[in-house]
């Protein structure tokens, strides 16, 4: 989904106007974009949540010589799915109990 299908979603699920609704759209995206850059957490209950992790410097590999170089820390935004989403996107499948399903002991090797 764009931002631009978003927007018509919420216009037409709220009867507001198009342009309302592009602001709507705006302000919470603004919203979670300050948050997240503050260092802060946006949860939304049963949807998930959106925060900031660190990564820290490592060593790594120039591909084409094989040098040794420093990677510094960086920051990235992480995303956990809440219960509900989990739920719309992969429903659980009930396993069914296996009857009659008996263990069968081992074969005994016969000695020849």
């Amino acid at each position: 989904m764009t931002k631009t299908q978003l927007i018509d979603k919420v216009q037409k699920d709220t009867g507001i106007t198009k342009a309302q609704a592009a602001a709507a759209v705006k302000a919470m995206l603004d919203g979670f974009k300050d948050t997240l850059a503050d260092g802060g957490k946006v949860q939304i209950p049963g949807f998930g949540s959106f925060s900031v992790k660190e990564r820290a410097a490592r060593q790594g590999r120039n591909p084409q010589t094989g040098a040794a170089i420093e990677i510094p820390a960086y920051k990235v935004v992480a995303f956990s799915a809440g219960k509900d989403l989990k739920a719309a996107v992969a429903p659980k499948v009930e396993e069914k109990p296996k009857k009659g399903v008996k263990k069968t002991p081992a074969k005994k090797k016969s000695k020849k």
